[in-house]
């Protein structure tokens, strides 16, 4: 079996969900007896494509072009699906970021696949991949064969197991792949970013505040506490719509998929559409003043009482502990 295994990359640098992806390939691909070709598509990346080999990559495929530099839907799609044609490949995996959500579909239209989207569990049976995804907001798992002869696949960030690279390098192929101008219809044209501010679907640890919060100025609190620990803020539908909180910071069905080490939700009710957002993180830890909230059904610990009070104990505990004074 060969799988094809994209590598994101931003400004010339692997996103971790590029190594969770192509680590769970070869994790498939050793029970198969298979291979694992990584695809890195920008602009100047042919340096960094060695590194993947550390995380199971038996080669590294480059395509490199100036007008690669930043992401093109049907570019990106017509590449990688190109590659997969040229390798004869059985499946594509990757990751499911908002990059990743983008291109998957496409490139299964090209290559008249299949496509499991948003899977948190990979496993091989009878040669064949099975893979496992939420469904109904998150309340239920089901588990999904491909019957098309490719395959492809978008794996949720931090979800598939990484750790640290082996230090192996992998060979690297430099190739061309023939694109028009029909393939640049559409283009990212500026990326911003706060080099400060993490990702909630990338970070290990959010910190999230909900509505419990009484007004935006209280989330002083909240990126605090966020600060102590390493990670970052997030935000329930409720505050975002309320305009104290911008959109990117969002978490559940309309907003980001998240599965970090520790989820902290302060003052967050928990509806359905947030619970499916954030359901399958690692550890839960939920502060509310209300007993019957519905995201106590999914903490792993629970605190009832006043946010204003528990949050600032806790921040000042957590420096002590931490040597952050």
């Amino acid at each position: 079996m060969k799988i094809i295994a994209f590598a994101e990359q931003r400004d010339n640098k692997f996103k971790k969900p590029a190594f969770e992806v192509v680590k769970a390939a070869r994790t498939v691909a050793d029970q198969t007896g298979g291979e694992v070709i990584a695809v890195v598509v920008g602009s100047g990346v042919r340096s960094i494509a060695p590194e993947l080999g550390g995380y199971g990559a038996h080669k590294v495929i480059v395509v490199e072009d100036a007008h690669l530099a930043l992401y093109s839907s049907t570019a990106y799609a017509t590449i990688v699906a190109a590659i997969a044609k040229k390798e004869g490949a059985d499946a594509v995996m990757v990751p499911a970021t908002a990059m990743g959500k983008d291109l998957a579909p496409r490139v299964a239209v090209k290559l008249d696949a299949g496509l499991v989207s948003d899977c948190i569990a990979l496993k091989v049976e009878q040669g064949d991949i099975l893979a496992s995804r939420p469904v109904y907001a998150g309340k239920a798992l089901t588990e999904v064969r491909v019957k098309s002869p490719v395959k492809v696949f978008s794996l949720r960030p931090n979800v598939f197991t990484v750790g640290a690279g082996s230090g192996e390098t992998a060979p690297v192929e430099l190739i061309d792949v023939p694109l028009t101008e029909q393939d640049f219809r559409s283009i990212v044209k500026e990326v911003k970013q706060s080099s400060a501010k993490l990702d909630v679907a990338e970070a290990d640890i959010i910190v999230t505040g909900g509505r419990g919060l009484k007004g935006p100025e209280n989330f002083a609190m909240i990126e605090e506490l966020a600060a102590v620990l390493g990670g970052a803020v997030g935000a329930s539908r409720a505050v975002v719509d309320a305009g104290w909180r911008k959109h990117d910071e969002q978490v559940g069905q309309t907003g980001k998929t998240v599965s970090p080490s520790l989820y902290i939700a302060i003052g967050v009710s928990g509806a359905i559409q947030h619970l499916a957002g954030m359901s399958s993180s690692k550890y839960i830890v939920a502060i509310n003043r209300d007993k019957d909230a519905p995201i106590f059904q999914v903490a792993s610990y629970g605190i009832v009482g006043d946010a204003f009070e528990i949050v600032p104990a806790l921040t000042a505990e957590l420096k002590k502990l931490l040597g952050k004074q």
